[in-house]
């Protein structure tokens, strides 16, 4: 009788010492619910160099709790290494302490026990689970388990969100979600409590009672998943801190485990939450990790732009002196303000799949579900057991030196205004590189012993055609990306994109496992030859190419050209550049040809800008017009500041306007005359605010005062003025006027809007760039009005 078998997801994984090893826990979701898998008597494992194994055994001599090994490995410097057994993690990273000391470094302690379990077998998230004697309420304990294709779970998911004082007491806590509209609210009614609700309010005498309680609630619906706005930084940290000041256990993980809390290494003051069977995943850095982009993150912000509303109070000051009285007077009204909260992230992760999207990364990259970012560690998921099973050990982080490597190919612009201008760029340029040229660490390591065999590569690289892991790495996402892409899995097929384009920045990030120039460099430089051969290419077939960045190339057709033109033109220039590729590379070095230019846009009109005071053209930014997917006539900026959020609404307002009649050729001098004057009658001033970031302390700007810094300093002494908590001594947003006085927070307005600043400043430099061309420039079209002034 065959065992059982479930298929499984993976949502959190953990690891702890025992007396007979390491032992792994795998919470995991599958059709029948949730499950815990247990895994005993694992060894730690690391690597040494046999050149220092007296140095080794020397100090674990007497220490039974290791043991080393021969194994058939060795370093990428060709060095022989042992394998290094211990029945404890925590001894490993003890002794790796130790022998640093003396300057033996253990290779691949720093893989956590857990991490190397999966990545040995090839196990990302989805498995299939085999045990015998399989109970459905039991700990399934060392069963069988491999990799499946992704299995996908319907997860129970509740959104989270908390309100607080300013001082950061905890008010209430709201849940939404697994068929449940719940608040949990300090204190009882002013009055008796006979209203109406579409949810649950339940009232707290005390913090420790709303402590239990949330616990209780989160054992009863038992969630996978928790969602919210910086949950984890946040709300998570805070319900935390307040159930250590009651003396009680935050008990919100499967089996009443407290949450697993974590410092992030080079981050001050960020931390990582991991919640034992249960995903913790913050709105936030699921959209930037997706591609998303917002001029701001805050909910209020996102909400509107993705759902077309927000909270009902968002200034920062008005909104805790509205949650302090709706505390005080009405705290039905803050519980449904509390509750709106977890509406809004629960319909904001349903509108971008974002819940989706990071399945399906922890399916391509091995990593948590819940971890955002870790490029790195997603590398190294890959690569350490296909390596391993090449006769190679991986090398520590920060131990290679170097110089830095060449960017990506940036092209001379061309400034100006062009009729048809037609955009190719090669699909996934840096991994079709890797492909082509067999770049990879193992492939250098066994290049340089391969001798005229070798294929060549930039400043005298040489790598092995035989002896390698990371092109066949990158050919297996490329095929798993098509098929994700053939089923319209977007989120999938996203995951995919991210993680082949992340691989090539890992080679050349410094302090990683696989930092090398000299590859992150054989991987860029053969980039720029193949975009100066492309222009070339290009020029042959009769055709000027105006401008290039990395992996695109725009080339200007001479005249206007209609989209059923400008595509036959595309089309007989992929032909000759694929075919050039696939013939050339197949002579020499004598490799299969995998770069493949493709049509990315072809824009009715495009203006490319010179750099601001010089007669240069600028990099990375330009406008155009396009015909969308309707037929319709559509706006495209680059770099431009229409899309920059340092710039005010009016300029980019602007911007948007005055480009679209220059590109349809329809009249802008009037208009540009009027907005000037709107702006000087007063009827833009809505529009005349910064937005900008602070990117450190406030005290940290000791030698710059730039704008937003000096309103940022004004507003927190007017907030200490008011008794009001500080808002910006450690960095954040600003929002500001620059007044006759100087810039001023919104907030706080005392003398005159500064309209010159904003006529010089902000409309002149967007004007004059596209009007020069043009012959003509802002105070020229004004000095016709000479009532302005």
């Amino acid at each position: 009788m065959s065992s059982p078998s479930h298929r499984g997801y993976i949502l959190t994984r953990h690891w702890r010492d025992a007396r007979e090893g390491v032992e792994l826990e795998f919470w995991l979701v599958t059709d029948a619910g949730p499950r815990s898998v247990l895994v005993t008597g694992q060894s730690a494992v690391a690597f040494v160099r046999e050149s220092q194994r007296a140095a080794v055994e020397a100090v674990i001599r007497d220490d039974d709790a290791f043991v080393l090994r021969p194994r058939a490995l060795k370093t990428l410097a060709q060095e022989p290494a042992m394998g290094l057994y211990a029945r404890s993690y925590r001894a490993m990273l003890r002794l790796e302490k130790r022998l640093a000391e003396q300057s033996v470094m253990l290779l691949e302690a720093d893989v956590r026990p857990t991490d190397r379990f999966l990545m040995e077998r090839f196990i990302t998230a989805s498995v299939a689970i085999e045990a015998d004697g399989d109970d459905a309420h039991a700990v399934l304990v060392n069963p069988r388990i491999r990799p499946i294709d992704a299995y996908r779970p319907t997860l129970r998911v509740v959104s989270l969100d908390i309100e607080t004082s300013a001082m950061g007491e905890l008010y209430s806590v709201a849940l939404e979600g697994c068929g449940q509209r719940q608040v949990f609210m300090l204190g009882q009614p002013a009055t008796p409590d006979t209203g109406t609700r579409d949810f649950v309010l339940t009232w707290c005498a005390d913090r420790k009672a709303m402590i239990l309680a949330i616990n209780a609630w989160f054992r009863e619906h038992d969630p996978d998943a928790i969602i919210g706005w910086n949950l984890v930084q946040f709300d998570l940290r805070l319900l935390q801190q307040c159930a250590d000041q009651q003396g009680l256990v935050l008990t919100l993980g499967r089996g009443g485990k407290p949450i697993e809390w974590r410092m992030h290494g080079r981050r001050e003051g960020y931390v990582f939450a991991s919640i034992p069977g249960r995903l913790a995943i913050d709105g936030i850095e699921a959209l930037r990790s997706a591609m998303w982009s917002f001029p701001s993150y805050s909910l209020e912000a996102v909400a509107q732009t993705l759902l077309g509303e927000g909270k009902a109070v968002d200034d920062p000051y008005h909104r805790m002196d509205e949650i302090e009285r709706r505390f005080r007077e009405d705290k039905p009204a803050l519980a449904r303000y509390n509750l709106v909260d977890c509406e809004l992230v629960t319909r904001i992760f349903a509108k971008t799949d974002l819940l989706d999207f990071v399945l399906e990364r922890a399916n391509a990259t091995g990593l948590p579900a819940d971890q955002s970012g870790g490029s790195i560690a997603a590398f190294s998921h890959h690569y350490l057991p296909r390596m391993h099973r090449a006769g190679y050990v991986a090398p520590n982080g920060g131990t290679v030196g170097g110089e830095s490597y060449p960017g990506g190919y940036v092209m001379s612009s061309r400034p100006g205004i062009y009729d048809s201008v037609l955009v190719l760029d090669y699909k996934s340029l840096y991994p079709s590189i890797i492909r082509t040229f067999l770049v990879d660490p193992i492939g250098l390591a066994e290049g340089e012993l391969a001798g005229d065999d070798a294929i060549p590569g930039p400043n005298g690289t040489r790598f092995s055609r035989t002896r390698h892991c990371l092109p066949g790495i990158i050919a297996n996402l490329w095929e798993r990306r098509d098929e994700a892409k053939k089923h319209g899995n977007k989120a999938l097929s996203q995951a995919f994109k991210l993680l082949m384009n992340a691989f090539v920045g890992v080679l050349g990030a410094p302090g990683g496992r696989f930092f090398d120039p000299r590859l992150a460099g054989a991987v860029t430089l053969r980039g720029h030859d193949i975009m100066r051969t492309t222009r070339e290419l290009v020029e042959d077939e009769g055709y000027e190419a105006i401008y290039g960045d990395t992996d695109s190339i725009f080339i200007w057709l001479g005249r206007p050209h209609d989209e059923a033109e400008a595509m036959a033109v595309a089309e007989r220039l992929l032909q000759r550049i694929n075919g050039w590729w696939t013939t050339s590379l197949a002579a020499s070095p004598g490799v299969e040809n995998f770069l493949e230019i493709e049509v990315d846009t072809h824009y009715k009109r495009f203006f490319m800008p010179t750099i601001r005071g010089s007669e240069l053209g600028s990099k990375k930014r330009y406008a155009g017009l396009v015909v969308n997917d309707d037929g319709d006539d559509e706006l495209v900026f680059r770099g431009l500041e229409t899309v920059r959020s340092d710039w005010t609404p009016m300029a980019q307002a602007f911007q948007r306007e005055l480009y679209g009649r220059v590109f349809r050729r329809e009249p802008y001098a009037d208009y540009v005359v009027e907005q000037a004057r709107r702006l000087q009658a007063g009827e833009l001033d809505d529009q005349l605010v910064y937005r900008k970031r602070l990117r450190g302390k406030l005290d940290s700007y000791e030698r710059s005062s730039p704008p937003q810094v000096r309103a940022a300093r004004l507003a927190d002494e007017i907030n200490a003025r008011l008794g009001r908590p500080p808002q910006y001594q450690n960095g954040g947003w600003i929002r500001y006027v620059i007044t006759t006085a100087g810039p001023q927070p919104v907030e706080a307005l005392t003398a005159a809007i500064d309209y010159e600043h904003y006529l010089s400043s902000q409309l002149e430099p967007i004007a004059d760039a596209i009007l020069v061309p043009l012959g003509t420039r802002l105070a020229v079209l004004l000095n016709r009005q000479p009532e302005l002034f």
